[in-house]
């Protein structure tokens, strides 16, 4: 089998292995501070402000993920022909080279796929959790690309700082055009997608899974009242809010909290997912809650949804739980929460994940932070 393009060349290898490299190192970065959140080490503290930052950081992390495909495809097929040689083996230090560069590709196309499955809620029976399996590959494949580095850094090197090769003229595709057309394909990619976290750019989003424009009171939805089986305990006349802290218990009609005092917060809804949406809420500030319960502000609140299973409880640090903006909401747009986004209360809160954004809240329990 005979690989003839003369595009191919250690130059063009190094220069994409860069800029893969980066946006691997991006992705990263980014998808460890959404885990960091949901999963704290006991290091780790993330502030309330400001409260789209969590909203730049994973919309970085999704738009770079899917920019990577094009990138890591370009990259493979660049050194596909060395796949080929014979003996593909050359002794002992050769054979743990290849056993690396193979567990950086498996990684990185495993990576790439689950996220793209994940983006668009598409979960096929891998016999995995995703988010275990996500961040655990996460680490392999960066140890995987730096030690590629390291072996590789003298390449590089030498290939970046070797003459550039010119080219025949065939009136083919030449190596700047092939440059071009791979960041072309990246804006592509990007501009599809983007629109579900970039409002602007919503009508040119033509893949992306969600609209910020559209879904009840304006605002789209992950998973339903319905599906989470919390309609008829949602709608109970019964429904009673339980407060538990250092004052003791106390059991909370929505006409009782609807009667505390209201604020208001403009804040976003931001899904792991990559989409997000601003939306304008109302209801009882936390700290209200966490003061009624007898806390003040070294306390934290747990909040607890009607949802049986799934993400259906939320631990707000201090930094949160008394921040003036983290609201039990109870209207969205001026109108009672729709069923779907959390009626009859649930929490919205500055600078963290839609999935830490409990719905459906039915009980929170005010304690002191560790």
């Amino acid at each position: 089998m005979r690989f003839t393009s003369l595009l191919r060349s250690p130059r063009l290898t190094s220069q994409l292995g860069i800029v893969t490299g980066s946006a691997i190192a991006i992705c990263f970065v980014t998808g460890y501070l959404s885990h960091a959140i949901q999963h704290p080490p006991w290091w780790f503290t993330w502030p309330s402000r400001p409260v789209n930052l969590y909203r730049v950081t994973q919309g970085v992390h999704v738009l770079t993920g899917l920019a990577t495909i094009p990138l890591v495809s370009l990259k493979l097929w660049s050194v596909y022909p060395k796949l080929f040689r014979w003996p593909p083996v050359r002794g002992v230090v050769h054979a743990i080279e290849r056993a690396s560069l193979a567990l950086l590709v498996a990684s990185a196309l495993f990576q790439l796929a689950s996220g793209l499955f994940n983006i668009y809620r598409w979960y096929p029976p891998m016999g995995f959790f995703f988010t275990v399996a996500h961040y655990w590959t996460a680490w392999v494949l960066i140890g995987s690309v730096l030690i590629h580095l390291g072996v590789k850094l003298p390449v590089v090197q030498r290939a970046l700082g070797s003459t550039i090769r010119r080219e025949p003229a065939t009136g083919g595709l030449t190596r700047r055009g092939l440059l071009a057309t791979a960041a072309g394909a990246v804006t592509a990619v990007v501009a599809a997608v983007a629109g579900q976290t970039v409002r602007p750019l919503a009508g040119l989003s033509v893949l992306a899974p969600r609209d910020p424009r559209v879904g009840p009171q304006g605002l789209p939805v992950n998973g339903s009242a319905h599906a989470a089986g919390v309609m008829a305990a949602a709608t109970d006349p019964a429904f009673r809010l339980e407060l538990t802290g250092p004052a003791g218990t106390k059991m909370l009609t929505l006409d009782q909290l609807r009667q505390m005092p209201r604020h208001t917060a403009r804040l976003p809804i931001t899904c792991v997912e990559g989409w997000s949406a601003t939306a304008t809420w109302t209801g009882v500030r936390l700290r209200d809650l966490v003061a009624l319960a007898g806390g003040d502000e070294s306390y934290q609140a747990s909040v607890f949804s009607l949802q049986q299973g799934g993400y259906n409880q939320s631990a707000v640090a201090p930094p949160h739980a008394h921040d003036p903006l983290t609201l039990l909401a109870l209207e969205l747009h001026g109108e009672p929460l729709h069923l779907d986004h959390g009626y009859p209360c649930r929490l919205i809160a500055p600078n963290r994940p839609g999935v830490m954004q409990t719905k459906w809240v039915h009980r929170i329990l005010v304690e002191k932070a560790a």
